[in-house]
């Protein structure tokens, strides 16, 4: 289970973050590209955006419950 106050810096503010549990794997990036990215050395995934329609929130919800290592966190 994802820990906010283990959230990685590149988060933007808001319900989704990514901590640092984060091994990478990129599935997150694939299901939701709206809203993750990896960041500039490819080690882990972070949320650069957080969703703006039902769309979107359905993404990272499907990101949160296909992350391996339980890294992606919704505080809503």
């Amino acid at each position: 289970m994802a820990m906010k106050e283990n959230k990685l810096d590149e988060n933007v503010d808001g319900t989704y973050y990514v901590d640092d549990e984060c091994i990478g794997c990129r599935l997150c990036v694939r299901s939701a590209p709206e809203n993750f990215k990896m960041r500039d050395d490819a080690n882990t995934a972070y949320v650069f955006k957080q969703p703006v329609n039902e769309n979107e929130k359905h993404a990272c919800e499907s990101a949160l419950d296909e992350c391996p290592v339980e890294a992606i966190g919704n505080d809503g």
